[in-house]
């Protein structure tokens, strides 16, 4: 059994958390939950990233102090990590009496060894505020490629690392005046001293090539010694010795990850000395984001070097979020927050986008909206829980047990036969794979499925027990499914186990099929997400592809009809109240529905009026599995005159929305409406 370590990047306390930071969060989360599934003891540490100039100030516009500033953040990042089944062990805070003491003692440690330096600076002063600006709070233009509005101490465009003073052209953020230089002391830590450690670690394995190929432009460029301290006014602790001076926010951060550890392990019978000393054994994991590669692939490991603390396993490096091919924007309206997404979509469904995109590497992830509605009402609605709707209506009705024998047991042998190549997957970050692999298992299962046709077997008192055995091999391939697909979709896959009656800790519990079990009652899933809903995320149309911004708002449809209108149809002609009047709209209760042999797009349904019962086929098959259909409320054409079709006659029409195809919605009436009401 590994024992592991694993931190995602601390989220800042100024503002609020949105779908960028939900990417690292979510690749994180997926990584810890496949280590506890396989066994391994996987803890999973977080913190709120509390100081620094940037924090004081707005504390300061919003007439706040910054403990209550970063208390109310903490509480919406929590709220926000919650929602979306991010499983930290523990979320604490870099403004903390632990993080305190960890630093400072950390800092007294590299003092003692030499690793600090002190020598006087000219710095960057603001003398309207009256203030030193921290290195954010200086803009200019970049002196390595010259690329304009750049911070004080990275460039976005190239990489480049640097301090205010090298800026061409600076300006101060706070008042928009040109800085002065002042001279004072600051203290230093040694990175140079650690070049020969950090050259051999680079290349240990311990991160991506890519990355390791951009650490060594840095070594050729030069290292340099990294200036550790701030002047007052400045929100953080203050440096031990140094009066009016305080750490810098980026020495405190990555030192909230053990402070984080160590706040969870007094109560939980952990050990500091057993997962941070250099001799360790356990392993240290650090996802994060490739803007904040230079802090954590270089003066991190070297400060754990000198502190005689270990050196992470692995630093899992990611690229960056873009929206609709764009990066994200307010203006454009992509700048989704988390909050934001929540009120109106399901959590699971953005895990699972981002997994089915996600690979090893730090390549950018595009969340393109059309491709998110498309893959995850295909992908999970129309493969993985269609299995379950389909076959649990059966069981049911047949006294709600499984059988006490698999129908298929090679086939069964065959899904297990999938879980050590996606363990390999999991376990490297190869996220698209595994799900590429998963669903080719859910075709597998629907194809099972469909050859054995249990709908049709249902027909005959005599084979009972074939309808069972059917169904209870493919509940048995669905359970398979839902738990390797538990790290993405644990809150699925819960509801999944409670059906089931069987819940799964383990994967090695799979070998062990269900028989002879007794189902919960059967109740949606996961349902399917709507266009029109993921497309207000964004507030500005700006950013729809050409496709979506020319598509015409989606319309009541015949579910019936065998084609749409064509696309340059002329507008409809008017109609009057009276001709409205003629229609007998009638909310109607499907009583059952199948599939119809040898037809692509039609679904047999029977509706009841509450008077009597009629035969209406229906064009939602690509969109609606049967089994989810039976009870709904739907809005009938009841007085729409009899068609006869090659399938058999059709007594009426069921509205729908949408343009067709997958993107089909059931126009239904609100709760409590029931069959024979009058649409009105």
């Amino acid at each position: 059994m590994r024992r592991i370590l694993v931190t995602s990047a601390l989220p800042y306390a100024n503002g609020p958390l949105h779908l960028g930071h939900l990417l690292e969060a979510i690749q994180t989360d997926i990584w810890v939950r496949y280590q506890r599934l396989s066994g391994h003891e996987a803890y999973y540490f977080c913190a709120e990233d509390t100081h620094g100039t940037p924090i004081m100030l707005k504390a300061q516009a919003e007439g706040l102090t910054p403990e209550a500033l970063i208390e109310r953040t903490a509480s919406e990042h929590k709220a926000d990590y919650q929602g979306f089944f991010i499983s930290h062990d523990n979320f604490h805070s870099t403004h903390s009496p632990e993080n305190k003491h960890r630093t400072e003692t950390i800092f007294k440690a590299l003092d003692a060894a030499g690793h600090i330096k002190r020598r006087a600076v000219r710095q960057a002063y603001d003398e309207k505020a009256g203030m030193f600006l921290p290195d954010r709070y200086v803009k200019g233009t970049c002196p390595v490629c010259k690329t304009i509005d750049q911070y004080g101490d990275s460039c976005e465009s190239c990489g480049s690392t640097y301090s205010p003073s090298e800026l061409l052209n600076p300006v101060s953020v706070v008042t928009g005046t040109t800085p002065v230089e002042r001279e004072s002391e600051h203290l230093f830590f040694s990175l140079t001293s650690f070049e020969g450690m950090l050259r051999d670690w680079t290349r240990s394995g311990a991160l991506q090539e890519g990355v390791a190929n951009k650490l060594d432009e840095w070594f050729k460029a030069g290292l340099k010694d990294w200036d550790i301290s701030r002047e007052s006014p400045y929100f953080g602790f203050e440096i031990p010795g140094a009066p009016g001076k305080y750490f810098y926010v980026w020495l405190d951060a990555p030192i909230g990850y053990i402070a984080s550890f160590e706040h969870y392990a007094l109560g939980h019978g952990l050990s500091l000395s057993d997962w941070w000393d250099e001799n360790s054994p356990t392993e240290l994991h650090h996802f994060i984001g490739k803007d904040i590669l230079y802090f954590h692939t270089l003066f991190w490991p070297a400060v754990l070097t000198g502190a005689h603390l270990r050196r992470p396993t692995g630093v899992h490096v990611h690229g960056f979020l873009t929206v609709n091919g764009q990066k994200m924007s307010k203006s454009r309206g992509t700048f989704i927050l988390a909050r934001d997404y929540l009120q109106h979509l399901p959590a699971e469904a953005l895990r699972y986008y981002y997994a089915a995109k996600l690979g090893s590497g730090v390549d950018d992830l595009d969340l393109s909206l059309d491709d998110f509605v498309a893959r995850v009402n295909s992908d999970l609605v129309g493969k993985v829980v269609n299995i379950a709707s389909r076959c649990a209506g059966f069981i049911a009705k047949s006294g709600g047990v499984l059988a006490g024998a698999l129908a298929d047991p090679a086939l069964y042998a065959e899904f297990l036969k999938l879980q050590d190549p996606l363990r390999l997957h999991y376990e490297q970050r190869d996220y698209s794979s595994a799900m590429r692999e998963i669903m080719l298992l859910a075709d597998k299962a629907n194809q099972y499925i469909d050859a054995h046709k249990p709908w049709n077997l249902a027909k005959d008192p005599q084979k009972a027990a074939d309808v069972i055995a059917v169904c209870s091999q493919g509940l048995n391939l669905f359970r398979v499914l839902m738990a390797y697909l538990k790290p993405v979709l644990p809150d699925t896959a819960t509801r999944a186990e409670a059906f089931l009656g069987a819940p799964l800790k383990h994967w090695d519990e799979l070998q062990t099929p269900l028989l002879n079990t007794h189902l919960a009652p059967y109740e949606p899933l996961f349902m399917r997400l709507d266009p029109v809903v993921v497309r207000q995320l964004v507030a500005s149309p700006a950013v729809a592809s050409p496709a979506t911004a020319t598509a015409p708002s989606p319309a009541v449809n015949a579910a019936a009809a065998k084609k749409s209108p064509p696309a340059a149809a002329e507008p409809p002609a008017e109609i009057t109240v009276e001709d409205i009047a003629k229609l007998d709209l009638r909310v109607a209760r499907i009583v059952s529905a199948e599939f119809v042999e040898g037809a692509d797009k039609l679904l047999r349904l029977t509706v009841s009026t509450g008077e009597a019962q009629r035969t209406v086929f229906a064009g939602i098959r690509a969109a609606y599995d049967p089994a989810s259909l039976i009870d709904r409320h739907v809005v009938l054409v009841a007085n729409l005159k009899p068609r006869q079709m090659k399938f058999g006659l059709s007594e009426g029409m069921i509205l729908a929305a949408g343009p067709g195809g997958t993107d089909v919605f059931l126009v239904t009436p609100d709760p409590g409406a029931q069959a024979g009401m009058r649409v009105k």
